[in-house]
């Protein structure tokens, strides 16, 4: 896994923890950590689905010459 996907991962993995942690705390706050989740999970997913394609491509063009 790309090094910024892993990073986006562990954001998106804390700031799940931190949401919980703030609703059952009753603080409404935890929204924010929601839509922080969310951002870092769409950039984990993008990193990743990138380098898979990169690789692909390399693969590719190495196997055509």
């Amino acid at each position: 896994m790309p090094r910024l996907a892993l990073y986006a991962l562990v954001v998106c993995v804390l700031s799940v923890a931190a949401a919980v942690v703030s609703f059952a705390q009753g603080m409404w706050l935890g929204i924010v950590w929601v839509l922080l989740a969310g951002l870092s999970s769409n950039m984990t997913w993008y990193y990743a689905r990138r380098a898979k394609v990169l690789r692909q491509r390399d693969e590719a063009a190495s196997a055509g010459h």
